[in-house]
């Protein structure tokens, strides 16, 4: 897998996954763009990267506004002359039963997270377009596919992303951009060590899921040599979803 030099946008990439993602590509030597709504979280990340010899750059950005998208993709243009992957992994949860949630607060989360993916797919593939093709990875979530109690905004945003990803790998096809998903599982950004063997019990792989382990994947993904892996949802959970557990 070859990235140097390559231009990488990741949205929300101020924590978590998307810090991790960041991180990642960085290490390997490609042009990472840090697409984080928190100003200080981004400029963190983009001094992180640069710190230990990479290259970034942080735009502020709110992946639910187009002209905050339309800008995001200009300034990439401008700064670095080419978009080559994008990674649509800004999201935002509320959790609160139907009948507590607001239309406006199931907006901002169907907003963020699934017409944010569609933006900034729609605005990077323009370029992507005119270079002769590229490669987007929108990360979903098993919650696409199951549930937990009050996660109806969130469930639907990933679900809708599932969906946006096979029709988008068949609409810019003719144009040689290839549109992936992942669907991580239980993915700790938090304190690793305080997980209990019972959490790492209910995976097959005997563990609770990294940050790490979802950049792995983007760089598998996006690797130029596997242009034939198109309009997959790659899940990622340790075998969780398929493990089936009965009541003692």
């Amino acid at each position: 897998m070859h990235f140097q030099g390559k231009v990488v946008i990741i949205t929300g990439a101020g924590r978590g996954i998307g810090r991790c993602v960041a991180q990642w590509y960085a290490a390997q030597g490609a042009r990472v763009v840090i697409a984080e709504k928190d100003i200080k979280a981004g400029r963190e990340v983009e001094q992180e990267i640069v710190s230990t010899g990479g290259v970034a750059a942080f735009i502020q950005t709110d992946v639910s506004s187009p002209g905050d998208v339309k800008e995001l993709m200009k300034k990439t243009v401008e700064r670095f002359a080419a978009i080559h992957i994008l990674i649509n992994n800004a999201g935002i949860s509320i959790w609160k039963t139907p009948g507590q949630l607001s239309v406006e607060q199931w907006d901002e989360v169907i907003n963020t997270n699934l017409r944010g993916a569609f933006l900034c797919a729609r605005e990077a593939a323009k370029t992507m377009k005119e270079q002769g093709g590229g490669s987007i990875v929108n990360i979903a979530s098993t919650r696409a596919m199951m549930s937990e109690p009050n996660s109806e905004a969130y469930a639907a945003s990933k679900g809708g992303i599932v969906a946006l990803t096979h029709a988008l790998a068949s609409s810019l096809a003719a144009d040689r951009i290839m549109v992936n998903c992942i669907s991580p599982g239980w993915t700790e950004t938090g304190d690793y060590e305080q997980l209990r063997d019972v959490d790492h019990e209910q995976h097959l792989s005997g563990r609770v899921g990294k940050p790490e382990d979802i950049a792995r994947a983007c760089l598998y993904l996006t690797a130029g040599e596997n242009d034939f892996i198109n309009g997959v949802n790659l899940v990622i959970d340790g075998g969780m979803t398929r493990k089936m557990i009965y009541e003692p």
